[in-house]
């Protein structure tokens, strides 16, 4: 089995819905994303002959992805009363409204998903929300 791994960070702020605890209020994070790729045999043609991949189109996505949610307001969609919604969107705040709570585990899955429908071999994403937490989505083989 053959792999490749890149990472990436951003900051963003979020909180999450329906919980009690710390994590309820409106926090940040730096958030960590590592990408891993695997295969089973080199490619065996072409440009990328004896490479699972080329590292620069793999780390440009992952970049590009993170780049999306940097410095922005995660948000779940429903979470928030529209008239909330609507004063940030005065402020020019950067909202970005996700379909899911906003927990590491999600945004692992949502990276994980993103990756792959771009066509890159994801056997799994960590997501880290402090340097000694993460979230790991693996692929179901």
């Amino acid at each position: 089995m053959y792999g490749l791994k890149t990472e990436s960070c951003f900051d963003s702020a979020h909180f999450l819905s329906n919980y009690n605890g710390k994590c309820e209020n409106l926090h940040g994070h730096r958030w960590r994303v590592v990408a891993y790729l695997e295969q089973e045999e080199l490619r065996t043609e072409g440009d990328m002959k004896d490479m699972v991949v080329d590292f620069g189109p793999f780390k440009a996505a992952v970049r590009a992805l993170t780049e999306e949610l940097d410095h922005a307001f995660l948000v779940e969609e429903g979470s928030l009363m529209p008239e909330t919604l609507d004063c940030l969107r005065r402020e020019d705040f950067k909202l970005i409204m996700l379909p899911f709570r906003t927990t590491a585990e999600n945004l692992a899955v949502y990276f994980f998903d993103r990756l792959a429908a771009q066509g890159f071999p994801v056997s799994q994403i960590d997501v880290y929300e402090t340097p000694n937490n993460c979230a790991t989505y693996r692929a179901d083989r």
